[in-house]
């Protein structure tokens, strides 16, 4: 099989593990990897045995596809160079910065009829896999994404960053049009918001409760589903999937306990899980990284024409779906008035401490 001769645009923090991976594949061709910081392109072409670039135009006749991992705010140059040449592109999300760029590159890839990925990499979790297998049809949704503050991302708000993994979830799960978006959240070192809670009406009746944070001190990532089908809960640091449903003779003949004794009641707490509601747990598979699959579902779809997981248009949905959550933020009110403080970085004054104040050494850095 020829070699497939790739490019890396962008290898800082996650692009480097993307030049890392493509470069250990056999039927890739790491050709060239390029960053605006022509020392860290050095440093990732050294360690790697490929060619370094601070520009990407001497890459476009060289490339049969690139992955593009740079700040957000250049997805749309640089993605929209390739696509205009005819190279298939992969994008690290958010799609863009604005839902119109994003509409420009998926109408560029239709054009030039070559495939358009965007990175929305828990689609990949195996967990999340095998739940997409199930038929499921979520009428509540909790999902939860925290984690302590990198420094990394700060062009961008905990909503771009972290939350849009869970509306491309639910947007892929729920399968339908959101109707209604509530979201409340606040800006704790100025700039963009950096913790989120949106509540979400979908046209179909499910409401999900989403919330974001880049400030807690231990990481969590999880989706719990309610439907008729029954609950299924989904760790993606672990990888792991519960789900639990009610047994073929709840289903049948129903579960009514009003009517039981105490006796009956008390046989009833050890039956709960088991004969009424039965439990299955599941591992994900450990033997690869999401970001291998990933990587190696879009070489596999520009080998074969075939439209990518995560296509242009469910990357644009998740970043539309999102600016309506950042307009609904920037638009709560505090107070309850419009007259009074609006948004993320409009948090009313403290009324007091929650406790007494650590008495602190002087910083030495300030």
């Amino acid at each position: 099989m020829t070699r497939l001769r790739m490019a890396v645009i962008g290898v800082g923090h996650l692009g480097q593990h993307h030049a890392r991976i493509l470069a250990g594949l056999p039927d890739v061709e790491l050709v060239g990897v390029a960053d605006a910081n022509p020392e860290q392109a050095r440093a990732i072409a050294a360690k790697l045995g490929t060619t370094p670039y601070d520009d990407i135009a001497p890459l476009v006749g060289r490339v049969d596809a690139v992955s593009v991992v740079t700040p957000t705010v250049h997805h749309h140059a640089v993605a929209s160079t390739f696509l205009k040449a005819g190279v298939p592109v992969l994008v690290e999300k958010p799609v863009c910065r604005t839902v119109a760029e994003a509409d420009d590159l998926i109408a560029l890839a239709a054009k030039a009829n070559v495939p358009f990925q965007v990175g929305h990499i828990e689609r990949f979790n195996p967990a999340f896999e095998e739940l997409s297998r199930r038929p499921i049809r979520p009428k509540f949704i909790e999902a939860e994404r925290h984690g302590p503050f990198t420094g990394r991302s700060v062009d961008i708000g905990a909503v771009l960053d972290l939350m849009i993994h869970d509306l491309d979830l639910l947007l892929s799960l729920v399968g339908s049009p959101v109707r209604n978006v509530s979201a409340v959240g606040a800006a704790v070192f100025g700039g963009h918001e950096d913790m989120v809670n949106a509540r979400l009406e979908f046209e179909n009746g499910c409401v999900a409760h989403v919330t974001a944070s880049r400030i807690t001190r231990h990481p969590k990532r999880r989706l719990r589903v309610w439907a008729p089908e029954g609950y299924a809960g989904i760790d993606f640091v672990t990888r792991k999937l519960t789900l639990v449903q009610q047994s073929e003779e709840v289903r049948e003949h129903g579960l009514d306990v009003t009517h039981l004794d105490a006796a009956a009641k008390a046989r009833l707490k050890d039956e709960v899980f088991g004969r009424y509601l039965q439990v299955l747990n599941l591992d994900g598979d450990r033997k690869g990284d999401q970001l291998t699959s990933e990587l190696k579902h879009f070489i596999n779809c520009v080998r074969t024409g075939n439209c990518p997981r995560v296509n242009g248009e469910d990357g644009r949905n998740a970043l539309e779906l999102a600016e309506r959550v950042l307009t609904a933020l920037r638009n709560h009110q505090w107070n309850g008035s419009q007259t009074g403080p609006l948004g993320p970085n409009g948090l009313p004054a403290p009324a007091g401490f929650l406790f007494t104040p650590m008495k602190l050494a002087p910083n030495k850095a300030a």
